[in-house]
C-alpha cells in the first residue's frame, strides 16, 4: 500500500482550510496548526470504532499530506483508516504505514465522479449492479447510506468473496 492521492477540496470538514496553510505572525505557528489538524484526524479515526491501536497521525499542511501509523487488525481496517484520513478537506495524500495483524489481499479504489452510484460502481468492478451492498459495507462507517456518496470521495472496492 503506497501513497494514496485524494482531491484536496472534497471531504469531511474536520478543520479550517486555514490550518493547511502557513500561519501569519499573529496567528498560531504552522506546526501548531498541523498538530491541531492531525489531532482532528486522529479523533475522527477513533470515532469510527475500527479497532485500531497505537494510532499516530501527522499532518503536513504545506503538502496536504497525512502520515498515519499504528496497528490495524485487518487489511480492510487499514484501508478504512486510509479513507478516514484522505476523505478530509485539505488532504491531498495519505501515507498509511500501519501494521496489519491479519494480512489479506488489498482492495481496489474508485474515485467518485458526478453521476456515480454504488450500483454503477458495482457493475463496473463486479459486473453486477446488485453487488453494491459489498461496496457499501466495505466503506462503513464512513458511508451512512448507499445514496450518500459525493464527487471526489475515494471508495474501497474489496475483492469479492469466493
Amino acid at each position: 500500500m503506497g501513497l494514496f492521492s485524494f482531491i484536496k477540496e472534497a471531504g469531511e470538514k474536520l478543520f479550517s482550510g486555514k490550518e493547511a496553510h502557513a500561519a501569519t505572525p499573529a496567528a498560531p505557528s504552522a506546526d501548531e496548526l498541523n498538530a491541531k489538524a492531525a489531532q482532528a484526524i486522529a479523533t475522527y479515526i477513533g470515532a469510527q470504532n475500527l479497532g485500531v491501536s497505537d494510532v499516530k497521525v501527522a499532518f503536513d499542511g504545506s503538502q496536504g499530506k497525512v502520515t498515519v501509523q499504528g496497528q490495524a487488525p485487518t487489511q480492510a481496517v487499514k484501508e478504512k483508516v486510509t479513507l478516514c484520513c484522505g476523505n478530509v478537506a485539505s488532504v491531498q495524500s495519505v501515507d498509511n504505514q500501519m501494521a496489519v495483524t491479519n494480512p489479506e489481499p488489498e482492495a481496489q479504489y474508485h474515485d467518485v465522479v458526478r453521476g456515480d452510484t454504488l450500483s454503477a460502481i458495482a457493475k463496473k468492478f463486479y459486473g453486477d449492479a446488485n453487488k453494491y451492498p459489498v461496496i457499501f459495507e466495505a466503506n462503513k462507517p464512513m458511508l451512512t447510506h448507499p445514496d450518500k456518496i459525493y464527487p471526489g470521495q475515494k471508495l474501497r472496492i474489496p475483492p469479492l468473496a469466493k
